[in-house]
């Protein structure tokens, strides 16, 4: 698989982060809604399990910051998230913003023809079992669909459950730091990219990840200066806050 698409890359270069960077409340719908209106066609959000097993879109593991509620968001039911609100601590203009469930983000995408960029955020000690689910209901809602969601992860664990659920769907490896084994653990698991922050990309680590197929992608890149260096080391992918300020087109 990895030849295969690698050879064909079909996503935008560049992707809007957690739906429109800062400008809407992160992974709402109401934020998908924002990018699309720059002219993004693709977008990457976070997404973990209710304690009842339905995948939705949160970046921490807690609620405080971007809900009305309180506690690690994995030990409360769909039911009971899909109540909060996750507009207001963003701006009034969006209060009552629900937390969106994936379904009704992938959905969204497939009405648009949009590409999506799935991150597994799981909750601690959830690792391969959020892999294992959010693989499996994204193989079900891309069925035959021509291109696939990108999955993706920190957790190599969380990537092992989505390869062993889905071995079809494309994944890649989101580093932080270029920790001792990082790219024999990408090809174990049959990665087609690499994200990584884009401070870690430099000639050296573009020229391991390229040597090995690998498509590279780069995280949160807000300014020109790193526009450019990375366009001049060949980056394949920028993830980006700055849907207002770089046109995709």
């Amino acid at each position: 698989m990895q030849n295969s698409l690698t050879n064909n890359w079909p996503y935008p270069k560049w992707i809007a982060h957690r739906g429109a960077g800062k400008l809407a409340p992160e992974n709402t719908l109401a934020a998908f809604k924002l990018g699309a209106s720059h002219g993004y066609r693709m977008f990457e959000c976070d997404v973990k399990l209710s304690s009842d097993g339905v995948p939705f879109l949160l970046h921490d593991s807690t609620l405080e910051r971007t809900t009305s509620g309180q506690g690690t968001a994995g030990e409360f039911s769909w039911d009971t998230l899909s109540k909060l609100d996750a507009g207001s601590w963003h701006t009034a203009t969006y209060a009552k913003e629900p937390i969106p469930s994936f379904t009704d983000i992938a959905q969204y995408c497939l009405q648009h023809n949009f590409f999506l960029n799935i991150e597994i955020k799981p909750t601690p000690g959830l690792e391969q079992l959020t892999g294992e689910v959010i693989a499996k209901q994204a193989a079900e809602l891309w069925k035959d669909k021509a291109i696939p969601p990108l999955l993706s992860s920190f957790r190599p664990e969380s990537l092992m459950g989505a390869q062993q659920t889905a071995p079809h769907l494309p994944r890649a490896l989101l580093l932080d730091t270029l920790w001792k084994g990082w790219l024999e653990t990408a090809l174990m698991l049959d990665c087609v990219a690499i994200i990584c922050n884009h401070k870690l990309w430099d000639t050296s680590s573009m020229t391991q990840a390229k040597s090995a197929e690998f498509k590279t992608l780069s995280y949160t890149v807000n300014d020109e200066a790193t526009v450019k260096r990375l366009m001049d080391l060949g980056i394949d992918g920028i993830i980006t806050d700055k849907v207002d300020e770089f046109s995709p087109l």
